[in-house]
């Protein structure tokens, strides 16, 4: 097991003060928590993978969720088993979503 840890700077997106888990790791081998928090504007990210040695590649992923949304205030938890890169991209979609949508 690995983990990662990510902070994203200068997001403008804020999110509802709500907790959301996305996916479950026996389906699609990731799950997703994204909750807000005051995080004095960030983005925190913590990955944890069976799948060592992937550090760079977890970063383009981030970094290309965060050019997407431009998270603030958002504190994400990722349980992984070996997803691909687009399934944890997928995930992080549907997780700030269905917390957009709960708020709606």
């Amino acid at each position: 097991m690995e983990t990662l840890h990510f902070r994203l700077e200068n997001g403008c997106t804020r999110m509802p003060a709500q907790a959301h888990l996305i996916g479950v790791v026996s389906s699609g081998n990731l799950e997703v928590l994204i909750e807000s928090t005051e995080l004095n504007g960030g983005c925190e990210v913590e990955v944890n993978t069976a799948a060592v040695g992937f550090g760079a590649i977890w970063q383009a992923v981030i970094d290309d969720f965060h050019a997407r949304w431009s998270l603030a205030n958002v504190r994400i938890a990722i349980n992984d088993v070996g997803a691909t890169p687009a399934v944890v991209s997928l995930r992080l979609d549907q997780a700030v979503e269905s917390l957009q949508g709960a708020s709606a």
